[in-house]
């Protein structure tokens, strides 16, 4: 490979002016990262298929920054499901790129309003609200998954210049939004994507890979907020949840792509111009091509759901069209020596402007306690900090205060330093497992060093958590997609994992079907098995136990609960269970850790065998790691003990 080009340093105002007032349609890109100075960038663009095919190398093997708009599209190349539009995977070959202060950009970028017209939701509230409901009922009620994002467009007609548009609304973001991740504006032919993100999803550098889920959104009371309205937004069981399952979701991403699996930091708060939202910070370690990294991380659970595969099937259930670049990225790929760095935001807080026709793409994490009429409202809030940057609808702000010759002329600080906020904020942690909170000793040697695990993976990538914490207890581990696990692999396994999934475990799908088969053989084969979430409901029903629905889904519900002596804090994520006549302790062979008062199972364990209801790799499972090695202690217990 011969050294590296960069593309041409130019004068960052000098380029910015000279692609104004081009008469070519030249690509043009701005993006101000944190807040910082703005990037100007120009360049040759490229529509590719595949993320492989992102042009990191040009003809002559030289290294070259790219910046690539990912649509929604691409979780094609993961196997899910999409309304595919068509929409290309745009690749910006940066062939010149300059650098503009902030007050610079703000001096000579365009400020006139632009007007819009025939403004509104393609999609009303009431029947915003109505999908919710049927969500909350048909899809978490029935098992499908944790928490889905639905989403709704605000649309309107623009009369004026696409990349006069553009510039007008960039600036207008640089003064009148902040805290966002990237304030970007890309202007290619034919297609304009200008937006605010607050959420960096996936970024790489050096090795390390950062991930940054964010969840829970205050908006702001008129007026402002205050540390008192804050903090009931943080008491409030609703958000600290959603946040909780989509860092669960994404840890599920990190443990796929990195060696160690992931580390959290946080909670923090992201506060912008109406919403404060709450993240956390993950980071691990990985040497996969940022392509690979990118592909095994589409897309974050926050814009689509969790578990992600289904997901996306819940997605396309319930939006009647497609999403186009709406919960994809913009990533850019920029050379550091024989690599490149990765730095790819989620396309949210974006406005789209094809042909005349302004899009808004906005959405509500749906979770069992959602309110309908409180996901409609933030819609709304979400479609208004965009909007109201911009000058779409009214822009608010604080009263202006009485003058007072004495007042401290210092900022307010932001609320996360205030003392009562942050002790709210470390208060959460205290739920979260110390295993993926706390640096993990690497050379320990686990209890079971020198013996194997096949995990069989039910389409949920909990089992990537799974395996990361089997590998950690000593374990060799492979996972395996249920369908490509073959009898032979089943019952060969030294130890096999029957993996949780989405879903009713009685249904007739091929996916249930093969799961059935697969712990049915291994049981009646007498060798080491140890079943989790729905595999335990699968195991417990071949054991001639009952299955039924929850009255109320236990999806990212934090139990403490009795399994054989002991009452670990332990996260569930089921809408069925197992169920036995209170008091029942055996059946047959089978001893059970049930709820003395519903009979719900939480916990079997047999001559060969054990199980849980529950997800002990989950950030919920403060006690998962030691019971976790409990149960398999008890699955490779010689049957005669």
């Amino acid at each position: 490979m011969t050294g590296h080009r960069p593309p041409s340093d130019a004068d960052g105002s000098e380029l910015l002016q000279r692609l104004r007032d081009s008469a070519e349609d030249r690509p043009l890109i701005l993006i101000a990262r944190d807040g910082a100075d703005v990037e100007v960038l120009t360049g040759t663009v490229v529509d590719v298929e595949l993320l492989a095919d992102i042009p990191l190398v040009d003809a002559d093997g030289s290294p070259q920054e790219v910046l690539a708009l990912v649509p929604y599209r691409q979780v094609r190349e993961r196997g899910f499901e999409c309304h595919d539009d068509g929409a290309p995977l745009r690749c910006i070959i940066v062939a010149e790129r300059g650098t503009v202060s902030r007050d610079e950009a703000m001096r000579v970028l365009p400020a006139t309003p632009v007007p819009l017209h025939d403004t509104g939701f393609d999609v009303s509230d009431e029947d915003y609200a109505e999908i919710v409901r049927d969500v909350i009922a048909d899809e978490i009620g029935r098992g499908e998954g944790a928490n889905f994002v639905i989403r709704r467009d605000f649309t309107a007609r623009v009369d004026a210049d696409p990349r006069e548009t553009a510039l007008t609304w960039f600036r207008a973001l640089l003064e009148h939004e902040r805290g966002a991740y990237w304030t970007f504006a890309i202007v290619t032919p034919g297609h304009v994507a200008v937006g605010a993100s607050p959420e960096a999803h996936v970024s790489a550098s050096g090795g390390v890979v950062t991930m940054n889920p964010i969840s829970g959104t205050f908006r702001h009371p008129a007026g402002g907020s205050t540390p008192e309205a804050l903090a009931a937004f943080l008491e409030n069981t609703k958000e600290t949840e959603e946040l909780f399952m989509v860092v669960d979701e994404e840890l599920k991403m990190m443990s796929a792509v990195c060696s160690d699996g992931g580390r959290i930091t946080g909670p923090h708060l992201k506060e912008m111009s109406r919403l404060t939202h709450t993240e956390y910070m993950l980071r691990g370690r990985s040497m996969l091509d940022p392509r690979d990294i990118l592909r095994e991380t589409m897309f974050a659970p926050t814009v689509t759901g969790s578990p992600m595969q289904n997901a996306c099937t819940v997605i396309r259930r319930h939006e009647t069209s497609a999403r186009g670049y709406y919960s994809g990225v913009a990533a850019l790929f920029t050379p550091n020596g024989d690599a490149h760095d990765l730095d790819a935001p989620i396309l949210i807080r974006t406005a789209y402007l094809v042909e005349g026709r302004l899009r808004v793409p906005v959405g509500a994490t749906l979770v069992r306690h959602s309110d309908p009429d409180g996901e409609v409202g933030e819609t709304h809030g979400k479609a208004a900090g965009l909007l109201g940057a911009i000058g779409a609808v009214p822009r608010e702000s604080a009263p202006a205060p009485v003058a007072d010759p004495d007042a401290p002329t210092t900022p307010r600080a932001p609320l996360a330093e205030d003392p009562a906020i942050a002790t709210l904020l470390a208060s959460r942690n205290s739920r979260l497992a110390p295993f993926w909170l706390n640096p993990q000793d690497a050379d320990a040697p686990g209890p079971f060093v020198g013996r194997s695990a096949l995990v069989v993976d039910a389409e949920d990538r909990f089992t990537t958590m799974l395996a990361h914490q089997l590998r950690h207890l000593g374990l060799t581990v492979r996972i395996a997609h249920w369908s490509e696990v073959s009898d032979a692999e089943a019952s060969d396994a030294e130890l096999l994992i029957a993996g949780p999934g989405p879903g009713d475990p009685l249904d007739d799908s091929p996916r249930m079907r093969r799961m059935r088969e697969i712990v049915s053989a291994r049981l009646a084969s007498g060798r080491p098995l140890l079943a989790v979430c729905l595999s335990h409901q699968i195991l417990a029903n071949t054991l001639g136990m009952t299955l039924a629905p929850l009255v109320r889904p236990h999806q990212g519900l934090q139990l403490s609960v009795d399994v054989f002596g002991k009452r670990p804090s332990i996260g569930f994520y089921n809408t069925f269970t197992v169920s036995v006549e209170p008091g029942t302790t055996r059946v047959g062979h089978t001893e059970i850790a049930a709820d003395p008062v519903s009979g719900d199972v939480y916990a079997m364990r047999g001559p060969g065998y054990a199980s849980v209801q529950g997800h002990l790799e989950s950030i919920l499972s403060r006690d998962g790691i030691e019971t976790l090695e409990r149960l398999i202690a008890q699955a490779f217990a010689p049957v005669d003990a």
